[in-house]
């Protein structure tokens, strides 16, 4: 060790240097706060006064408030109900079955569970809409087979229909949540419930659902922001949400104001619904830290024999089938079907124009994260840690919100300085749309970085620096190694967000830069289902990545 008593003005002389590179990483990520949190303090700005000089504009907001938009709050608010009373039934009736019970084929139905994450709610809807409209291959064998004529099924594009996609689409969101506060805490809790005598039924009503309540309520919460944040379910059905009259009043109405005021009204209902999710988290978190991990030899689940078993199967297939299994089979009949109607030759540029876009988001995204989780990890105060909450808040940020932040101050910058060119550069490049990536997406890799660092002991950190390791040594050296695994699921987890991603896409985009998502979106609308079918199952592929990754933590969590 260095004889600092030999040395009395080193010491001084380290503090100093030790200050001034925090005072650089904080301000560093100051600036990166502020670059990724404008464009959702932008749509605020409609409501201020100088915003509202505009008459023609608050004509239109008066007008809308006396015609459409009690429509969009109603149909907002019913849909986002209506999804999240299904989802939480499927959700917690399959984490259930599979935890509390025992039965041949529960480890593989597990699995299967979680395959409806990699299908986006659009390509549901896509799919059924395909086989199920007026001259589907359905509903045209029943006119031919029985001779009946006319419609003869309900019409799939119509709220009900996207309450139908939403809940199998997004039940994993639950199921997930309410399958680890099961396993954790009740099967012991039914044990010594059994014990004291509780006939099943109360076993079940009593002890273990009520365990998993909060569970449940985080999980909804999700279901009900990411039903909130669609545009490609609701403008393919039809349905006049917020997320489309958002778009109406830009593109169509081209009233810019009246969309951020659309946009601010949604984004406040985001964070109610995510503060729903916090408190619930955190009560989660309490009930875990009470409560002993359940896995011992007296906490076996139930076993399952004969009908019983049965049921269990059907609780747990029904799902998968509905919202995984038929609509691949959907979209995979018109590639059996015909194969030169499909854009075999332009498939290949939009793909590549996806997997580029999102390698760069995410390669950024990555980055950002390893500078926030170092410095928070470096000092960890209450300005770092204010910035990794606001950082954290932007994947329940819709995408229709983050474009009307991102295209509004260019507008502002257009009028004012004309001659500067900064909105040529936002809107004819990929600029603006990496940017509304990060800001919607970085969350997902600062929380992959975040859970690398948990299984970092501060220790080496110590000994690193008392070898005279900097900042960036220490981080690329010591840290970047141990991060390897956690940073490639970042950076895989944010390509297959941004692949997915339709709203942002669809505005910003540069021109002839359509990805797999706008395309299939696209030919959908165009009723041209057939082609469409290819990028989406393209989407569908990559959308297993994370799946799989997701499956493989569940089992390593299991067996620790």
């Amino acid at each position: 060790m260095l004889p600092l008593h030999r040395f009395p003005n080193l010491l001084p002389r380290l503090t100093v240097l030790r200050t001034s590179s925090s005072l650089r990483l904080r301000v560093l990520l100051g600036m990166l706060a502020a670059f990724l949190v404008l464009p959702v303090l932008t749509v605020f700005s409609a409501w201020l006064p100088w915003q509202l000089n505009d008459h023609d504009a608050l004509a239109i907001v008066r007008e809308m408030a006396a015609t459409v938009l009690p429509g969009y709050m109603r149909t907002t608010l019913l849909l986002g109900v209506l999804v999240a009373a299904g989802a939480a039934l499927v959700g917690a009736l399959t984490a259930a079955a599979v935890t509390l019970f025992s039965f041949r084929g529960r480890a593989l139905l597990e699995w299967l569970l979680l395959l409806p994450l990699a299908m986006p709610a659009y390509v549901i809807a896509y799919a059924y809409t395909d086989f199920l409209q007026f001259s589907g291959p359905l509903q045209t064998w029943l006119r031919s087979s029985f001779g009946l004529q006319g419609r003869l099924l309900p019409e799939i594009r119509s709220l009900s229909g996207a309450v139908i996609v939403f809940v199998f689409a997004l039940y994993p969101y639950v199921y997930l949540l309410a399958r680890t506060a099961l396993s954790e805490r009740a099967a012991h809790l039914m044990e010594a419930a059994r014990l004291m005598g509780a006939p099943l039924h109360r076993r079940i009503w009593a002890v273990a659902l009520p365990m998993a309540r909060p569970a449940v309520v985080a999980g909804v919460a999700l279901v009900a922001m990411e039903t909130l944040a669609d545009f490609g379910v609701s403008s393919y059905f039809g349905i006049t949400t917020f997320t489309t009259g958002i778009y109406k009043a830009w593109l169509s109405m081209e009233n810019h104001v009246a969309a951020a005021q659309l946009a601010s009204m949604l984004l406040v209902l985001v964070l109610v619904l995510l503060q729903l999710e916090l408190r619930a988290q955190r009560r989660m978190r309490f009930v875990t830290n009470h409560v002993r991990r359940a896995g011992a030899a007296d906490a076996a689940p139930v076993p399952l024999r004969g009908r019983w078993c049965l049921l269990a199967w059907l609780v747990c297939l029904l799902p998968v089938l509905l919202g995984f299994v038929a609509p691949v089979l959907f979209m995979l009949r018109p590639l059996g079907a015909d194969w030169s109607v499909l854009p075999w030759d332009r498939f290949l540029q939009w793909a590549a124009n996806s997997v580029r876009l999102g390698l760069i988001s995410a390669l950024l995204a990555v980055l950002v994260s390893l500078l926030v989780a170092y410095a928070h990890r470096r000092s960890a105060d209450r300005f770092t840690h204010w910035v990794v909450q606001l950082l954290g808040l932007g994947y329940a940020i819709p995408g229709a919100v983050i474009v009307v932040g991102l295209l509004l101050p260019v507008g502002w910058v257009q009028q004012a300085l004309p001659q500067w060119g900064v909105p040529a550069l936002l809107t004819t490049t990929i600029a603006g749309l990496v940017w509304a990536y990060m800001v919607r997406f970085g969350a997902v890799a600062l929380q992959s970085v975040q859970s690398g660092y948990t299984r970092i002991p501060a220790s080496l950190d110590e000994s690193a620096r008392m070898l005279g390791a900097g900042d960036p040594r220490l981080l690329l050296r010591v840290h970047g190694p141990l991060l390897r695994r956690s940073a490639i699921t970042a950076v895989l987890l944010v390509l297959v967000d941004v692949m997915k991603e339709l709203p942002a896409t669809m505005v910003l985009r540069p021109f002839n830069s359509d990805t797999l998502a706008v395309v299939a979106y696209q030919l959908a609308r165009d009723e041209r289902l057939s082609e469409a079918a290819l990028p989406s199952l393209a989407l569908v592929l990559v959308g297993l990545i994370p799946v799989i990754l997701l499956s493989r933590e569940l089992n390593d969590s299991r067996q620790r």
